[in-house]
Order: structure tokens, then sequence, then C-alpha cells
């Protein structure tokens, strides 16, 4: 016979944890090990049981599911990490996938959708909801100028690059040592030199041409 998909579940909302942890134990090819209420609960409960799928939500109290799904990916490389959340930011969608994810999927999914999405992503596969990844599709298709990059200074790359990592631009100034109102005029000759309207058409550009832009002068 064969072992069931060992599952761990991390979500802040114990109504909608439940839902999902009995949409899924419905099935007898998953088998849920352990729910968890905050990022910290889930990479601790991950270290110790070792489960071969990880649903987190993106926004918890404490370490969010972002930075829980790196520190899983870190430490359970062969674990599968899917993102299970109302969060249609295409930058959470970018900083979830750095982070390790193999997934992310919209809350609004049917249970059945759900099972089935889990148990392709169990067996290796990788998914994202179809109206997130047809916004990815679309801006990676967009023609750019090949120089583009080459116009950003040292400092304008340190920005994008950590931009495309999801953080804010209070996070930013902190991990530059920058004052917000810096790190805004930055984002503003960032998004006038590669010719984009938002920081999130910026972050896509960055992970579509490596999250590692070439320095200016």
């Amino acid at each position: 016979m064969t072992e069931p998909i060992r599952v761990l579940l991390a979500d802040d909302h114990p109504l909608f944890r439940e839902g999902v942890a009995n949409s899924l134990a419905a099935a007898p090819e998953f088998a849920v090990v352990a729910q968890a209420g905050s990022g910290e609960e889930a990479v601790e409960l991950a270290s110790r049981l070792r489960p071969d799928l990880v649903l987190l939500d993106v926004t918890m109290p404490g370490m969010g599911g972002i930075a829980a799904a790196a520190r899983i990916a870190t430490i359970l490389p062969d674990a599968r990490i899917m993102m299970l959340t109302v969060s249609e930011n295409p930058e959470s969608l970018l900083a979830a996938l750095k982070a390790g994810a193999h997934g992310y999927v919209l809350k609004g999914v049917s249970a059945s959708d759900l099972r089935r999405i889990a148990r392709n992503m169990a067996a290796g596969e990788a998914y994202v909801s179809p109206t997130l990844a047809a916004e990815l599709l679309t801006e990676f298709l967009r023609p750019r100028s090949p120089d583009a990059f080459d116009t950003l200074t040292t400092r304008e790359t340190d920005v994008l690059n950590l931009l495309s990592q999801g953080l804010t631009n209070r996070e930013i100034g902190e991990r530059l040592h920058l004052a917000e109102k810096t790190v805004k005029h930055h984002m503003t000759v960032i998004l006038q030199k590669l010719h984009v309207r938002t920081r999130t058409e910026a972050a896509l550009l960055a992970v579509q041409h490596g999250s590692t832009a070439r320095n200016g002068p």
C-alpha cells in the first residue's frame, strides 16, 4: 500500500485551517500530521515531523508564511511547499517563489481542486493560480530595452534587488541603512529608468533579469 502524503498545515485562522485539514483528510492519500497557527510553529513542526507537503498562509502573526517557507526549504529541501492565501499581490507571489515555494494557490479554490493540486505538487509539479500566472506571463513578455538595467546605479540596483524579494520601502531602508524617504526617491528613479509604472512591474522585471541587475555608474 502506498504511504500517504504527510501534510503540515499552517494558518492563523483555526476555522479555515480545520476546514482545509478536513478536506484533505477526506482523501485517503493524505494524512495531516500537524497544524500550526504561526510561521514559527510551522518551522518547528516541519523540522521535527519532516512532512512531505507544507501548506502555508502568507500572512500570519510573527514570522510570516514567506519567511517560514524560506526556513523550511533550507531545513527540508525535499519537502514541497504550497502557499495557500487570499493575497493576489504579485510581489508576494514572487517573494514566495524566491523563498522556495513550489506553488501559490488562492483560498477561493474548491476542496476537490485543492486535493488535486496538492497531489500533483507532492508528485513534483509546480502550480500558480491561473489568474496570477497569466499576469506574470504578460509582464514577462513585454518588450524591454536591453540597456535599461545598465542605467541603474549601485544603490538603485540594491534597492531593486531587495524589492524583488518582497521587501517594503521601510524594510529596504532598514536593510540598506537608508531613510524611507530616500528609498522612495530611489524607487521613483528606478521606475523611470526601467519605463514601468509600479513597484510590481519593477519587481517582475528584476526577477526576469535574474534579480541581479548590473551595476551602473
